[in-house]
């Protein structure tokens, strides 16, 4: 018989109910703990949620005495470094939501802690887990488009700005970028093969937020709902990068790969004001190309399915533990898409060229 793995939430907000039903859905998965800041909050989750088997704490640290597996962080932002390095030092593996965290030294403190206590930490990026993101990663690596040398990336919603902790930046860093811009950048960045980044050059906006005709809650809005950035990557590529949650059109665009001897034209899925990011699927897929000195387009057809991938990201982190895999998004990846967001806040304030600086890890 298989072992039981045990696990603790951290933060009992929406996004943990969407963990706790991947767990439930699970065999020999038990969820033991959750733990909330706020008082009598986890407990309210628990019975929410029917976990019969599961103790309310206010503070994750007290959860984390206990004999856990694993541990999922479902707080704001701003609590994911503290939450994580404290389970990572307790000996518990981590699935920390996304974006890793705040600041970029917060994730490097974040993956020191993993190396120090040989225990995983990966970042929930979903969508990684669509069969044509990974369709995407093939076509890239194969060679088919020569030498990759462009890709652009990011996306836009006509209307689509959160509220609550999403806009306040001491609490979430940083706004459209690192709510739905991140997946831009993971599908490009994975798709490469995670080449380091080098120089950021950016601007950001808020015109949409701060604006009470836009924004209910205008006020408090301090984050970006806009912005760009020309970013140098290792292997002389260029990553031109986009993202807005409000704005006066229906799209930025879709994402391009250039290479030498082809091109890749990747559309997002859904329609509506929230859509037209890559926190989804895949809405259509164009390999551009020469065939006997003649210009050919080949449409490469959608892989259907029904996984539900927020449900196989924390299926493949309860394996991971169970076959001591290492991490499956390890937070080394996803530290370049940490440092990306960091040089742009900081090329934007300083509206100049900025350079990034990352461990050198052996």
């Amino acid at each position: 018989m298989s072992k039981t793995i045990r696990i603790g939430i951290i933060g009992s907000g929406g996004i943990a109910r969407a963990h706790g039903s991947a767990y439930k859905s699970m065999p020999n998965v038990e969820i033991i703990a959750v733990a909330d800041s706020i008082e009598g909050k986890a407990q309210a989750f628990i019975d929410q949620e029917q976990l019969p088997l599961a103790k309310a704490f206010d503070d994750h640290r007290r959860l984390l005495e206990l004999d856990l597996d694993g541990v999922s962080i479902c707080t704001p932002n701003f609590a994911h470094h503290e939450t994580a390095v404290n389970a990572l030092h307790a000996g518990k593996h981590v699935l920390v939501e996304k974006p890793m965290s705040v600041t970029l030294q917060q994730s490097i403190e974040m993956v020191e802690a993993a190396q120090a206590s040989g225990k995983m930490l990966t970042v929930g990026f979903q969508p990684r887990y669509d069969p044509n993101m990974a369709l995407i990663k093939e076509i890239v690596q194969s060679g088919k488009l020569g030498n990759v040398y462009f890709v652009e990336t990011g996306g836009g919603r006509r209307r689509g700005m959160p509220t609550g902790t999403f806009i306040r930046k001491e609490l979430a860093g940083a706004g459209a970028m690192a709510d739905i811009g991140c997946y831009s950048l993971d599908m490009a960045l994975n798709a490469l093969g995670n080449p380091k980044p080098l120089t950021v050059s950016a601007y950001t906006s808020n015109h949409f937020g701060t604006n009470p005709k836009y924004h209910k809650e205008a006020a408090s809005f301090d984050v970006e709902d806009f912005g760009v950035a020309m970013i140098r990557l290792e292997g002389d590529i260029v990553l031109n990068y986009k993202i807005s949650w409000a704005m006066h059109m229906d799209t930025l665009g879709a994402t391009m790969f250039l290479g030498s001897e082809g091109g890749l034209k990747v559309t997002s899925a859904g329609s509506g004001p929230w859509s037209g990011v890559w926190d989804g699927s895949v809405g259509s897929m164009t390999l551009y190309h020469d065939v006997m000195g003649q210009h050919v387009q080949s449409t490469i057809p959608i892989i259907e399915h029904r996984l539900d991938l927020f449900a196989e990201k924390v299926r493949d982190f309860v394996a991971a533990i169970r076959d001591s895999r290492p991490a499956p998004i390890p937070g080394e990846q996803i530290l370049y898409n940490q440092a990306i967001i960091d040089g742009v806040l900081r090329s934007a304030a300083s509206k100049r060229e900025v350079t990034i600086e990352l461990p050198n890890w052996k």
